[in-house]
């Protein structure tokens, strides 16, 4: 439940974000759909597949990453991704761009 509600807090933060991405944080889409494997995938292949992005930690030491895909027209899809304590993915969520 606590997972849930941390993951709640980072999509709320990942809505505030808005502009352009900075370099290393947009991924085709059906890139992060295909790589990241809740359960397995790890923040160090993180890293290593998609670069450094923007980032929230929490005090309990999940933290929450977010990617975006470019989704034309100037505008993005965003992949959040929660990661545990452990360093492993907890969960993933993609969301559509907001209308023009």
């Amino acid at each position: 439940m606590k997972a849930a509600a941390l993951f709640c807090c980072a999509l709320v933060l990942a809505g505030c974000a808005t502009g352009q991405a900075t370099p290393g944080t947009q991924v085709a889409a059906e890139r992060l759909a295909a790589s990241i494997v809740p359960g397995r995938t790890t923040k160090a292949e993180l890293l290593a597949a998609f670069g450094k992005t923007r980032s929230v930690v929490f005090d309990s030491g999940y933290e929450s990453w977010l990617y975006q895909s470019p989704a034309g027209g100037g505008r993005f899809s965003e992949f959040v991704v929660l990661i545990d304590p452990s360093g492993v993915v907890a969960k993933t969520r993609q969301r559509a761009p907001a209308a023009p």
